[in-house]
Order: C-alpha cells, then structure tokens, then sequence
C-alpha cells in the first residue's frame, strides 16, 4: 500500500491492519458425520427406533444445562418470536440498562434453520437409515461482556450434532488492550477515527495473530455446552475450531473528512469503470488463465457507513468505503479459503515435510489467512493510487511523449493514443501482474498470440518485446525485478497507463459530468 500512502502522505495521519468481525466455528468431529453418528449410537446402545425419542430428551438437557448458568446468575433468558430481530442490539440495550461491565449479559433463542439429523424411511429396502437435512430448532445465543474482547457471543445449536459458532470483533479487541496500555483513541462503531500511537496500536493488533484460540474456544465451550462430556460418554470431546467468515480490515485514517471527500468520488468512480472481472480476480488470488466457472461481481452501494464499492469472486470479496467521516476502510472478507495456498505439513502428518497445500479452515491457518488477506488490501489500495491524480491528463504523459535515451542509446517516444502503444499499455497493467509481475513470454502470448507454435516467428515477437521492454523502461514505467526476468510498473508507470486507459473510451458526455 506504499504508493497510496506516499501519495496522499500530506493528509494521511495513519494506517491500521487487523481483524474486523470474525466468525468461528465448532465442531465435535465424532458427531459431524453420518458414520461417527451411527458409531456413537452404537457406543450408547440406542436403536435406530428409539433415535426420535433420545434425540427430544437429550436436546431438552442440553438447552436447560444451557440456560441455567443465566438463571443462576439472575441474567434475563429471552425467545425472540423473529430470527431477524437484531439480537446484537438487544444485547447492547441489555448490557447499558444493567450496566454489566463483565460476564454474561443475557441468553436469547428463536426457531432458525439448521443442519440436523433425521431418521429416513426407505421403502425399497424396508429399512431405516440416519441422514443429515435441513431441519429447524432452536439455538441459544449467549452474550456476554468479555474482558478482552468488549460484547460478543456464541451460538448453541441444541440439536445434534451441537454446532456452535463464536463471534468477535477485532476492533473491540484492541480499543479493551489499549485501555490496559492507556493509550488514547476515539472509535465510532467499529472504526477508529483517531488513534495516539499508530505504531504502538498496530503492535497490540498484531498480538490477535499469536492468539492461542483452540484453548480460549474450548473453554467458551464448556460454558455454553456443559453437557458435552456426559452427552459423548467417553468419545473425544473437543471441538474443531474453523473460521467460516472473517473479515480483515485497513483503514487509512485522513485528518479530516473534508480531505477524503476531496478524493473518494473520483475512487469510486474510477474502481468501477477501470477494475475489470481480470483485476478483481487477480486481487482476490484467483488466477485468471485457464476455465473459470463462476461469477465476478463489482457493486456500488450507498450504506449507512458510507459509499460502498465491492467486487466479489464467488463467495470472497474486497469491498471499500468511507466510514464516519475520515477513515477510508479497505476490507477482504474470506470465506472460501480453499482457492488460496498455505506451505504446511499434511494435516495427519504434523511433523511431516511442508508443502505448498491448500489453506485450510481451522484457526492453526489463521495467521496465514491474514496474510493473504492483508495482500490482497495492499494490491487494492496499489491499484487506487493510480486512480485519482490532480495532474492534468496532457502533463500527465508528457514525459513519454518526448524521446529519450537509455544506455546513451537514443529511443522513441511513446504515442498512448495510438493502438498499438495502447494495447502495450493494456497488457502490462492486467490484473494478474499486480503481484508476481510479467515475463518476455508473457507480453508475446497477449500482444502476438498467432506465433504459438511457429518457433522461428516466436522468436522475432520475443525480440520484439525485448525492444518494447527496453522502451517502456528508458521511460521509467516498468522496472526489472532483481535476479528474476520478471518487470513490475512502477507508481508512474501505473498511473499513467491507469489515465491513459480509463479515459482513451470516454465519452464528452462523460467529461461534462466530472468537469461540473
């Protein structure tokens, strides 16, 4: 994010990367299944036609053990007649009325859907068997105010196999950890406007990554399902922790609303004419060679937190928008990890040789989902710089317009209005060389796709390109990167070609609107 943090340097007052809302996942392995279900049952001796009966009494224990710690502590226990009532809300409105500072804050249920098992009758056969379906019951939500990490809960599902999801926010996290170091802040929602110690701040945000999670969970587990140990009946007990939905956000924090709103129309509006399906794959680790079937999305949205852009791939997005005012948010939210790549050991074999492996669910792979995602911000917010400029569009590009030299050889000058210089320009700022940059070849597949297979005239368009490369760096668009054959745009490269290609289409109708 180097480049858009230079470039609006003079209004930029800071920068914090971190967890925003996560949701985590538990589940009792041995249970998940229909063959570990058939198995416990079998561990228990419970009949195939009793399975309706045990399932009632043991979901009916498993909600009283549940809410009995709220009776217990006088906390209220409420059913909610709609799942679609803000229950978050409630707990807050709950938790400012009695002032709880810390522990349980109230146990809401409500009918909501589910997965669950039931017994399914074959007529072929005449028989029985246990199948997982979509079902209803009635879940338990628990909030309570948590030392470290403010207002957050956990979900019981009181059907088996007894799912249960936690929920925190990063944010709320980190403002409980610098109170401790009494470092001051003003935060809005779950945004900071204005932060003391930037550096300091992000050191605490990145303690969230070495968080021991499987621990904390567990014990959250045995609060909210304290049957769990007697209900399996010496079956493992412990669940597997996974993260379903997470979000990792950066946030750009200006030093006044005024200052983003001079720049953010123009972001929004260059995102959605300029990023294509190719640049919003690349940004989310998709590579966009090869057949792809699904969807890419790119919305615009006006939200009560500002105005949204997103651009999804399938169920992975990177959205950005302006919030309370002065802080422009970059956020990934991942929850189909299984199109990224983790270096780790095979999963039955810890000790084993690591290999590139798909990233995995479980929080052991957390702090490489951070990584990533925090990758795929810092290649968006590289992509924005090169959106909005002040320079007008002629002084922009008139440095390449002129020859130069390179290596006191004398070269031409670039003509960005012509087709050919165009299409250069068009392929060396594809989405999918954002990251890892192109190669010699790469240019010859995209700029002279028939020479493929001809390999004396393959051999003249690599040529070609060399002379092309050489061109685009006597006039400082694309570097080398060191001991590869690979190039990468620089920041002037990427704005110009960003300026050149977003306005080579437009309209006059279109330049009457940005000029008013």
């Amino acid at each position: 994010m180097d480049a858009f943090i230079q470039k609006y340097q003079k209004n930029v007052t800071g920068v914090l990367n971190g967890w925003d809302r996560v949701r985590i996942r538990g589940m009792q392995k041995i249970l998940a299944n229909v063959g570990g279900m058939m198995s416990y049952l079998s561990h228990i001796g419970v009949l195939m036609k009793d399975f309706g009966g045990f399932v009632e009494r043991t979901c009916l224990r498993v909600r009283q053990a549940s809410e009995q710690a709220a009776r217990r502590l006088d906390r209220p226990v409420q059913y909610l007649f709609s799942s679609a009532l803000d229950k978050y809300q409630e707990a807050q409105n709950i938790a400012r009325q009695d002032q709880v500072k810390e522990g349980l804050v109230c146990v809401f249920s409500c009918v909501e859907p589910c997965l669950a098992y039931k017994v399914q009758p074959d007529r072929a056969t005449k028989t029985i068997s246990l199948q997982m379906a979509p079902r209803k019951c009635v879940p338990l939500y628990h909030y309570w105010m948590n030392k470290d990490f403010g207002l957050m809960h956990a979900r019981l599902q009181t059907w088996f196999p007894f799912t249960l999801e936690v929920c925190f926010n990063g944010r709320s996290w980190l403002a409980r950890q610098m109170d401790q170091q009494g470092l001051g802040y003003q935060q809005r929602d779950n945004c900071f406007t204005w932060l003391q110690d930037v550096q300091a701040s992000q050191q605490l945000m990145e303690q969230l990554l070495r968080f021991r999670w499987p621990a904390f969970l567990q014990s959250l587990a045995d609060q909210v399902h304290p049957l769990q140990k007697d209900i399996l009946q010496g079956f493992r007990t412990e669940y597997y922790w996974s993260m379903t939905e997470s979000e990792w956000a950066t946030d750009v924090m200006f030093d006044s609303p005024r200052a983003l709103a001079r720049v953010y129309p123009s972001l929004v509006e260059g995102a959605m004419t300029t990023f294509s399906s190719r640049d919003v794959m690349r940004y989310l680790g998709k590579k966009p060679s090869g057949p792809f079937k699904g969807e890419v999305v790119s919305s615009y949205l006006h939200r009560p937190e500002g105005v949204r852009v997103k651009h999804s791939v399938q169920s992975n997005s990177v959205k950005r928008y302006d919030k309370q005012g002065n802080v422009l948010r970059i956020e990934t939210t991942m929850n189909d990890p299984y199109r990224f790549k983790a270096y780790r050991p095979k999963e039955s074999d810890p000790k084993g040789p690591r290999q590139w492996r798909y990233l995995r669910k479980g929080v052991a792979d957390a702090q490489r989902r951070a990584e990533i995602c925090q990758g795929v911000n810092d290649r968006y917010l590289e992509a924005l710089a090169s959106l909005e400029s002040e320079i007008p569009i002629k002084q922009l590009v008139a440095s390449v317009c002129r020859p130069t030299r390179w290596k006191r050889r004398p070269m031409r000058a670039l003509h960005p209005w012509s087709a050919v210089d165009q299409e250069l320009l068009a392929v060396i700022s594809r989405g999918e060389y954002v990251l890892q940059g192109f190669r010699n070849r790469d240019l010859v597949a995209h700029l002279y796709p028939k020479v493929c297979g001809d390999p004396e005239e393959q051999h003249r368009a690599s040529a070609r390109v060399t002379r092309l490369l050489r061109l685009l760096r006597a006039h400082s668009l694309v570097r080398k990167i060191s001991g590869t054959h690979r190039y990468r745009l620089t920041p002037k490269g990427r704005e110009i070609t960003t300026a050149v290609l977003r306005y080579q289409s437009a309209t006059l109708q279109q330049l009457s609107k940005i000029s008013a």
